[in-house]
């Protein structure tokens, strides 16, 4: 049968008794749908142990010094570099006053037509004065929020300018806006949005925008660490503000944004990040991955961890402030990083400019950490070490801070969001690309496509083995349940149904399901019709999908409904420097010549039918190991990784995307690669339904 007529055959499928799960759940053991998260997780041991080896062989300044400069170069790889500075073409929109301080509300352009929303809190007294940057956490409504005026308040009044600007996706600064007003965030009915306008939460926002710059070799940490940057241009720009003592401080969010400007910019004379420093194992340990942001590709498996960023900036004076309750990033992570970093400040001849303030309270800028955090600011930009404390302070409301007309940057004429600015990077990326692309040898195009999804080649893939643990008989073909292993390392193993007809016809076929080897195989299904007709059909669950999916409390874990509930496992794989689409091309390649010699004497290549979220890796599979396979055949699935980038919402293609791919090439080149003979795409999937 041609695979070509193969998905006419999908019909209603009828109800079916058999228990077709093939993983075990053996007593002590772990859960099944939690197989990739420990896989992972002993991944991530490794490679934070090899870091810790490798911080202990710092032993002189020059040590530090060279392991600064590959930590740099490494995180600015990762994050695509930046653009180019262009005029800011700031402006004073609004003055405030306050109790001891003043405030100028500013709108400037970090990119053309990209607009920052800030509030500068200055003293009375006449300046010029140091300044510090003041980067939000994940508050709905950015600069607004509590916290941070107060502590601006509190550096104003004792003679230090303080800049807090909204981040992207959150105060005034949110990159996708409804049509019509919203009364809660979208899957969130109890909770209000800061503007009637906006429809996600912020740390939402965050992740749609890495989704698309992921594919480009970006983040949106780059647009984030951008925005800081320019802000510093513009402080700068002042003359009331004096150039070379610029300070920052930032909470939560605003801490991993201040620790990555600490790191990345040595005009930052002192910092104190705020409830953010840790190290990657209590973290993941505890509350797992955050937000897009602060998942840098590859960081992990380099040996990029929490410490590095102050290591980074040695001896240049760092405070971590942190709360002893804190539940996001677990206290006993800080102290680790603290002890690393201030080894290292002592390596250079400064460890007295690395220090800490721990309070008894739980995660954000409490007042000691506020008041720590101005002390610092006071020592190193002020030459003044005293005893600040905080008063009393009244708030402003948030339309008082307000730097554009209606509430919103989006809403100004020729704004140019994220996702604008993903777009023009994938289009400039095009040119260069196809170039490249249709100047390679078709080997040097598999090549370039195994190097940048991390695969192998089949032949240095080891041999798939596998058990045989029941079979199930029903009216003209038996079932194998089947348990395939790969003899690696933290290797996943995967579950499989092997349908056996009772007169075979020397065809087989490799069936892979985005949501698992079940959605066909009942009774009266897709699987039994091409098992009727004599085809041998294996369905087997790729890592991650089926029985090792992650179903325990699906709903709870963050945003599954634009994401998948296997985020916490794709930001571990992302960590890494792994992609789940590497991971699964080579399950596919390994079951296939499995399924290719079962039965057949000798190997006898497979027809492939891959639906759904399965569709990409088939199509990898397919073009890297074109001899494996008789003919394919994908339905319903993703077309291009620029479809991605152009669709705000690519609801559920995060565990489809790879890091930097869209600078080799794009999902249609590998079908070019395949020909047309023996391979289709049917009902290819439509983002933006």
């Amino acid at each position: 049968m041609k695979m070509l007529a193969i998905l006419s055959l999908l019909s209603a499928t009828l109800l079916g008794a058999d228990d077709l799960t093939v993983l075990e759940i053996k007593e002590g053991a772990t859960p099944t749908d939690q197989l990739v998260f420990h896989s992972l997780m002993n991944q991530v041991e490794q490679a934070v142990e090899r870091r810790n080896e490798n911080y202990e062989k710092l032993k002189t300044a020059d040590d530090v010094y060279a392991y600064q400069k590959k930590m740099k170069t490494f995180f600015l790889k990762k994050i695509g570099g930046f653009p180019k500075r262009t005029p800011l073409n700031a402006k004073v929109v609004k003055r405030l006053t306050g109790d001891g301080f003043r405030v100028e509300n500013i709108l400037f352009e970090s990119q053309p037509n990209h607009h920052v929303t800030g509030n500068l809190y200055l003293p009375l007294t006449d300046g010029p004065y140091p300044a510090v940057l003041v980067p939000c956490g994940h508050s709905h409504n950015g600069k607004a929020a509590g916290g941070y005026q107060k502590v601006c308040m509190l550096l104003a009044q004792n003679g230090i300018a303080a800049f807090c600007y909204d981040p992207i996706g959150q105060g005034e600064r949110y990159q996708m806006l409804a049509d019509e007003h919203q009364k809660h965030f979208v899957g969130y009915p109890k909770l209000a949005p800061p503007h009637p306008l906006v429809q996600y939460l912020c740390t939402t926002e965050h992740t749609l925008m890495t989704v698309g710059a992921i594919p480009l070799g970006s983040n949106s940490a780059k647009y984030r660490i951008w925005d800081g940057m320019r802000s510093i241009d513009y402080l700068q720009s002042r003359p009331d503000i004096i150039a070379e003592k610029i300070g920052c401080t930032g909470n939560s969010g605003g801490g991993t944004l201040t620790s990555y400007l600490m790191a990345l910019d040595d005009r930052i004379k002192a910092a104190a990040p705020v409830c953010y420093t840790t190290n990657f194992w209590r973290m993941l340990n505890s509350n797992g991955p955050q937000d897009g942001e602060q998942n840098i590709h590859g960081q992990i498996d380099f040996g990029m961890d929490h410490a590095d960023y102050s290591i980074m900036r040695a001896p240049l004076p760092t405070l971590i402030c942190a709360g002893t309750l804190d539940r996001t990033f677990d206290i006993r992570g800080t102290w680790e990083s603290f002890r690393q970093a201030k080894r290292a400040c002592a390596r250079v001849g400064f460890p007295e400019r690395m220090s800490i303030v721990e309070a008894d309270a739980p995660h954000g800028f409490s007042i000691e950490l506020r008041v720590g955090s101005t002390r610092w600011m006071r020592r190193w930009l002020q030459g003044i070490d005293d005893a600040v404390t905080e008063p009393e302070l009244k708030e402003f409301e948030d339309e008082d801070l307000y730097c554009t007309p209606r509430g919103q940057v989006m809403l100004l004429k020729n704004e140019r969001s994220v996702f604008d600015l993903n777009s023009e990077v994938e289009k400039s990326l095009s040119k260069t690309r196809n170039s490249n692309w249709n100047s390679m040898s078709p080997s040097q195009q598999q090549d370039a496509v195994r190097e940048t999804i991390g695969t192998r080649s089949l032949a240095d893939m080891p041999e798939l083995k596998t058990t045989l643990t029941k079979t199930i008989q029903r009216k003209g073909y038996t079932i194998e349940k089947r348990i395939l292993y790969r003899d690696e390392k933290n290797a996943v193993p995967l579950s499989a149904l092997v349908f056996l007809p009772e007169t075979p016809n020397n065809q087989s076929i490799l069936y892979l399901h985005g949501q698992g080897k079940q959605i066909d195989a009942k009774p009266g299904g897709l699987i039994e019709k091409l098992v009727n007709r004599g085809h041998i059909v294996m369905a087997v669950d790729l890592t991650g999908i089926g029985e090792s999916e992650r179903t325990e409390n699906p709903k709870t874990r963050w945003a599954s409904n634009l994401f998948g509930t296997d985020y916490h496992e794709f930001m571990l794989a992302y960590l890494l420097g792994k992609s789940y689409v590497a991971m699964r091309t080579e399950d596919i390649l390994q079951s296939a010549t499995w399924l290719a010699g079962f039965k057949n004497k000798p190997a006898k290549p497979v027809q492939l039918l891959a639906i759904g979220e399965a569709g990409v890796p088939a199509l990898h599979a397919a073009a890297l190991e074109p001899e494996t396979f008789s003919s394919v055949e994908i339905f319903n699935s993703l077309q291009s990784w620029k479809q991605v980038v152009e669709t705000p919402v690519a609801k559920d293609q995060l565990i489809n995307v790879v890091h930097g791919a869209l600078k080799v090439y794009d999902l249609p080149d590998l079908v070019e690669m395949i020909g047309d003979d023996n391979f289709r795409i049917s009902s290819p999937l439509k983002l933006d339904e």
